[in-house]
């Protein structure tokens, strides 16, 4: 009896053609996602045009630019996304994102002006009694589905996360030989570049946001934290150690990109600012060094020391995680801070034109080339005056001859007068 064996298959390897129907079953399955979602999304831009843009114009209850501010863009984006749907209906997802992908500026307007139309329609909504009776009256219809006007304004946003998806999963199950491969890998590039837009002016708001708060907290008007390009890290109670040992104080830190507040709690009984922090100090990162005393091990509690140009700041907390977690934030901020600097720094050194340096490089040259040619004039005149040593000078001819030709090689520079003067002396 033969016994042929047949190949054994690990679980989880599949053939060529098994991984060719997975790769089409997904494909299938997230191109019909994708078809679905956007018919839904259309609709709803399609209620926020026709129920708002288009009646508030033809009724004039809002100025042309205050409807501008609120709704931006999302007219040329709903007529954009109306042309995408025909195209990913009929099954053509790489050339319905290749003639979608130029209008992205359209959604690109509308990231970058969505928390405008946010505070103008807060405030049309505080003061125009007027739109505020026709929104309530708009978001009544059937078509809205019990959804406000604030809940369909984001939609754009979230569309253009979705399509990040949508795109990377209909990429990885393509084969590279479709020609729809190429056409979704650019749309993958252009929508994903309006996605980290989208991230970006998020944390921008965020950190813009915290600024503000933290500004409110503190007493008056001289620490002013709105400054551009600074930004939120943490905030926490630390304890400080004073250098001559005395008791420690509890104090409220602030930590920023680029500064570090100490804070201390007003008095409760102030009338005003019982609930706020009178600023005690201002401490700069760009020339600041952490280290960790003590809390490398598993030991309760920490301290770090922060040295600055004129002072030395020990801090101390009980909680071993906590001042564990201010030490990796001060280290992180410090070493962007100074790596900005380093990297500024040499940009400038780089086009700094080398004025100093070129200057002194042609002195020098010069220099050099008046010593090359004294040491020629030395080297030929021994010979000739050798030779008047050893023989009588013939007549008409005098010693101050010579010393005219010795005078005449010599230059006026503080320099080669001493080195002349030398050759005299050797004379």
């Amino acid at each position: 009896m033969s016994f042929c064996p047949s190949p054994c298959v690990p679980a989880g390897v599949y053939s060529v053609e098994e991984q060719r129907e997975r790769w089409d079953r997904k494909r299938k399955r997230t191109g019909r996602e994708l078809v679905q979602s956007e018919q839904r999304y259309c609709e709803k831009l399609d209620v926020i045009t026709t129920y708002f843009v288009e009646i508030l114009k033809a009724k004039g209850t809002l100025r042309q630019d205050i409807r501008e501010r609120i709704f931006s863009s999302i007219k040329s984006i709903h007529l954009v996304n109306q042309t995408l749907l025909a195209h990913l209906e009929n099954g053509n997802f790489g050339a319905g994102f290749d003639q979608f992908c130029p209008h992205l500026h359209f959604y690109t307007s509308y990231v970058d002006n969505f928390q405008t139309s946010k505070k103008t329609l807060a405030v049309q909504l505080k003061k125009n009694k007027a739109f505020r009776r026709f929104k309530k009256l708009q978001e009544a219809r059937p078509e809205f589905r019990k959804q406000k006007l604030e809940d369909l304004l984001p939609l754009p946003l979230e569309r253009i996360q979705q399509y990040n998806n949508f795109l990377r999963d209909l990429t990885e199950n393509t084969s590279p030989d479709n020609p729809e491969f190429q056409q979704l890998s650019r749309a993958v590039s252009a929508v994903s570049e309006v996605a980290q837009r989208i991230q970006h002016n998020a944390r921008s708001h965020e950190n813009h946001l915290q600024l503000q708060r933290v500004q409110k907290l503190l007493k008056g008007r001289k620490t002013r934290l709105l400054a551009p390009g600074r930004w939120y890290i943490r905030e926490g109670w630390l304890k400080t150690v004073p250098p001559k040992g005395t008791e420690t104080k509890p104090k409220m830190f602030f930590l920023f990109s680029d500064i570090l507040v100490q804070a201390k709690r007003c008095s409760l009984m102030h009338p005003t600012n019982g609930d706020k922090l009178a600023c005690q100090r201002v401490y700069p990162l760009k020339e600041c060094t952490v280290d960790k005393v003590f809390g490398h091990t598993k030991s309760q509690g920490g301290l770090i020391s922060l040295t600055f140009s004129k002072v030395k700041l020990l801090l101390m907390s009980s909680d071993q995680e906590d001042i564990n977690d201010w030490y990796r934030s001060l280290c992180l901020a410090i070493g962007k801070l100074k790596t900005k600097n380093t990297v500024v720094h040499r940009r400038e050194e780089l086009l700094r034109p080398p004025l100093r340096a070129a200057t002194h490089s042609q002195q020098s040259v010069a220099a050099s080339s008046q010593i090359h040619s004294r040491k020629r004039a030395l080297a030929s005149e021994p010979e000739t005056e050798s030779g008047m040593s050893n023989h009588i000078l013939p007549a008409g001819e005098s010693v101050g001859s010579t010393s005219k030709k010795i005078k005449f090689s010599e230059t006026p520079s503080g320099r080669s007068q001493e080195s002349s003067g030398s050759s005299c002396v050797i004379l």
